[in-house]
């Protein structure tokens, strides 16, 4: 299902061994960190994962114009973030998981005070490099940069899609809730991936709202996914602790909708998204490399559901 695109030749392709390396030490520890700490936050820097993320915010940074060194420090500046809210995501207060990115999480190989601290040394450092993009811009995108962080991250963003998660309890267990949850959690990270480095490069008013569009409905697409990963999934194929959604009663989409609803919201969520995607590249075709990512989620979700009920059911979407 995926089409292969080529990449337009004014784009600052993004090496995937770079960004490993600089996730590892991008965040430096001096010589007289206390040990523990130091062994928490090198199992971390050690699992960064696929780093999709990061190439993205280089990408479309460097497509709008931002210089190579910003564009970087924001990527990983952006990574240490979305980290960060996995640390604190997996802590026993909250998902109570045992493993994440095919290995421990922090709290239980360093116990919940390491994994916290942990997690503030990567907002920390997150925060720093942040700034020193941001302040290599004009004063009139830095302000409106700083602010869209802030929204982002703060109570009217991340934050209070956190708050909602954990007392999911108390509200309506149906579609509203659960996209609602996603706007705060998960559509405010690809919000900063995609929109933010295109707001501190030289993108158009009309450019930045067809990257919010494009933001919103693939956000709530990755949820969706892993709501799908989280209700069928084996530990295995997700690298984390699954079905903890049911147990702890926390939103998931697929199972408010069902997988039949959840696929068929998702493939919406796609198309959508395709609109708009086909409108930016009308203006800035410099950003075709986002096709490649639209083709990697559709690609999951053909992989998440077939998979699991050809395993669980011998039946086929």
């Amino acid at each position: 299902m995926s089409i292969s695109v080529p990449i337009a030749p004014t784009t600052i392709t993004a090496n995937p061994t770079q960004f490993a390396d600089a996730f590892k030490t991008f965040l430096p520890l001096p010589a007289t960190l206390d040990q523990p700490f130091e062994e928490a936050i090198r199992h971390v820097l050690g699992n960064p994962g696929s780093l999709i993320r990061p190439r993205m915010v280089y990408q479309v940074g460097t497509a709008c114009g931002l210089d190579q060194v910003p564009a970087k420090d924001l990527a990983i500046a952006l990574e240490y973030f979305h980290t960060a809210s996995l640390v604190f995501d997996d802590l026993p207060c909250m998902d109570n998981a045992l493993e994440r990115r095919g290995v421990h999480c922090v709290h239980f190989a360093f116990g919940e005070a390491g994994a916290i601290l942990t997690a503030l040394a990567l907002i920390n450092r997150a925060y720093a490099l942040t700034w020193r993009a941001i302040f290599t811009v004009s004063r009139q995108r830095q302000e409106r940069s700083l602010k869209y962080v802030e929204a982002c991250l703060g109570v009217e963003g991340l934050l209070n899609g956190q708050s909602l998660d954990l007392n999911y309890t108390t509200l309506p267990h149906n579609r509203e809730t659960t996209e609602r949850i996603a706007r705060g959690k998960t559509v405010s990270l690809i919000r900063l991936t995609l929109v933010l480095p295109a707001l501190l490069g030289d993108a158009s008013e009309r450019e930045i709202q067809l990257l919010e569009r494009i933001a919103l409905y693939w956000g709530l697409g990755y949820q969706m996914v892993d709501d799908l990963k989280d209700l069928l999934g084996s530990p295995t194929e997700a690298g984390k602790t699954v079905a903890r959604d049911l147990v702890l009663d926390r939103p998931n989409a697929a199972a408010v909708l069902g997988v039949h609803g959840a696929v068929n919201r998702l493939t919406r969520f796609i198309r959508i998204g395709d609109r708009a995607l086909s409108r930016l590249l009308n203006t800035r075709r410099e950003m075709s490399f986002l096709e490649n990512l639209r083709n990697e989620l559709e690609e999951e979700l053909v992989r998440v559901t077939q998979n699991a009920l050809e395993r669980n059911s011998g039946e086929r979407l």
